[in-house]
């Protein structure tokens, strides 16, 4: 039976040291790309305007991730509040950019490690999937020191926008056990206007190999249920903004062409994205098709591919009572 690593890192105390680590660069942050700098210990906020504590939106059962993610009984997932992107088509702005509004959701650490049990023994979640988890790595570890000893055995998602510093990548080495990073943009100068980040392109690339150095492929059970691994997401954008034909090429030839992608169409114009011509509609058929077709001229076979219909259905709403999707 899979053992999660963390459980051992548990045991010898190496979590804990990590833990402890992580918490002492909040005095001066340096989680993120943003290298803020700020006291976060002492309630200085920065560009993510988060503090010491965690910033949690909603806890639920989650049944729209991929297949082997979400298996039959659902993803356990954490939507953390605010981000460090600042994306302005962002499907999850209400939390993401919502900051003031956010600040009253945050969560004591003990309520937060009961909620991951609950997620485990009470809905019967296949894993907990920590989503834009990249500013609040050190109170994760942070938790899971409370949570493991109160029996967490579940595998650990780690769902990033793929802004992530390396560092602070390798330090999760071992704990976490399936990364869902994006691969969003090829060009810095549309992450910077789109997302308000210059150095993406270097930034997400580098922490997607270190992903790939310490988990590898998707590998999952007897019920293909995954374990451990990577799924690179890629969403579609319009006027081919997201670079897919570079994206994809280097995915294939940099990292390995049986990475797991998760080719994502189900863009739609939200936030600000009326704003900007380019992006102030969904994707055509002839975009999608292209994108599809890049997957086979790659020699990309392994993943899953949204449907066309995909904005009809992932449309959350963070409002809604109990949870962000309607699930009927």
């Amino acid at each position: 039976m899979f053992e999660p690593g963390y459980l051992a890192l548990y045991r010898s105390g190496e979590l804990k040291r990590r833990a402890e680590t992580m918490e002492a660069r909040l005095a001066s942050c340096d989680i993120c790309p943003r290298k803020c700098g700020v006291n976060r210990l002492n309630g200085e906020l920065g560009y993510c305007h988060s503090k010491a504590l965690p910033i949690v939106e909603t806890v639920c059962q989650h049944l729209g991730e991929e297949p082997p993610i979400s298996g039959s009984k659902g993803s356990g997932t954490v939507f953390f509040g605010n981000c460090n992107l600042r994306c302005v088509y962002c499907q999850n702005h209400q939390i993401s950019q919502n900051w003031r509004k956010m600040q009253s959701k945050e969560m004591e650490y003990q309520i937060l490690a009961e909620k991951l049990l609950y997620l485990q023994n009470d809905l019967g979640c296949h894993n907990i999937n920590f989503v834009s988890p990249s500013h609040f790595v050190p109170q994760i570890l942070k938790t899971l020191l409370l949570a493991i000893p109160m029996g967490l055995k579940i595998p650990l998602i780690y769902n990033t926008s793929g802004y992530d510093c390396v560092d602070t990548i390798k330090a999760l080495d071992g704990i976490i056990n399936i990364y869902l990073p994006d691969l969003r943009y090829a060009s810095d100068q549309i992450a910077k206007r789109f997302s308000q980040a210059p150095d993406y392109v270097e930034r997400d690339r580098n922490a997607i190999k270190e992903i790939y150095r310490q988990v590898g492929n998707l590998r999952t059970d007897e019920n293909d249920i995954a374990w451990k691994g990577l799924i690179v997401r890629h969403l579609i954008l319009p006027e081919r903004l997201a670079g897919s034909e570079e994206s994809l090429t280097w995915l294939a030839r940099e990292v390995s062409p049986e990475v797991s992608i998760g080719l994502m169409a189900q863009y739609y114009p939200t936030h600000h994205a009326t704003r900007f011509h380019a992006i102030s509609r969904g994707i055509t058929e002839a975009e999608y098709n292209e994108a599809v077709d890049l997957l086979d001229k790659l020699g990309l076979e392994n993943g899953w591919i949204q449907e066309m219909s995909a904005p009809e259905n992932y449309q959350p709403n963070f409002e809604r009572e109990k949870h962000p999707f309607n699930t009927g």
